[in-house]
């Protein structure tokens, strides 16, 4: 590996803050454990300063960016021989948050979301990261989509398809469907 430059472009610390914590915040869904997800995505910038002249001549940097944090993430749940831990770790996150309400609305709450979670990680790659990045993390629909590297049409676009997609597979009407998930900023 190269050594990096002595100082880094304004660019790339820019580049830094704009998507350190949603990095941060996907791979420790991803992985269950915020220790490894902060060094994964340390790492994961490290390579980018590295490469940080080529990535900036690819027309779309944010996808690359965003296609090399999940590559490391895929390896690394394929290194512990394991899935992805979104079903435990935004479920517990949610349960966490709603502890304030009464038990047997946690476990109602806890038993949907863990229904709703496990069909989210079997949707296809950009379909999950979607789902994820605007409903799991809250990111607003263009902010996902800079995120991604991709148009908010796309991430709109593989919304719906994710909507429909988990509604039938939880078994939802058309109305319940239409309601999953609904996203405020989408039109």
């Amino acid at each position: 590996m190269r050594e990096l430059p002595v100082t880094l472009p304004a660019a790339f610390w820019a580049f830094h803050q704009l998507y350190h914590r949603p990095y941060l915040e996907y791979a420790h869904l991803q992985l269950g454990d915020r220790r490894m997800a902060g060094e994964l995505v340390h790492a994961t910038f490290m390579r980018l300063a590295v490469i940080w002249p080529q990535m900036m001549a690819d027309a779309n940097h944010e996808a690359y960016a965003w296609a090399l944090l999940k590559e490391r993430v895929a390896k690394e749940l394929l290194r512990q021989g394991r899935d992805v831990a979104i079903v435990e770790s935004a479920a517990f996150s949610r349960a966490t948050r709603a502890a304030l309400e009464s038990v047997r609305d946690q476990f109602a709450e806890l038993e949907s979301a863990l229904g709703l979670y496990a069909a989210i990680s079997r949707l296809p790659e950009r379909q999950f990261d979607a789902m994820v990045l605007r409903f799991v993390l809250d990111y607003p629909t263009d902010r996902a989509a800079h995120i991604m590297g991709v148009t908010p049409a796309t991430v709109r676009s593989q919304l719906r398809f994710a909507k429909r997609k988990l509604a039938g597979e939880l078994g939802l009407t058309a109305e319940l469907a239409a309601d999953l998930g609904a996203d405020d900023d989408e039109e």
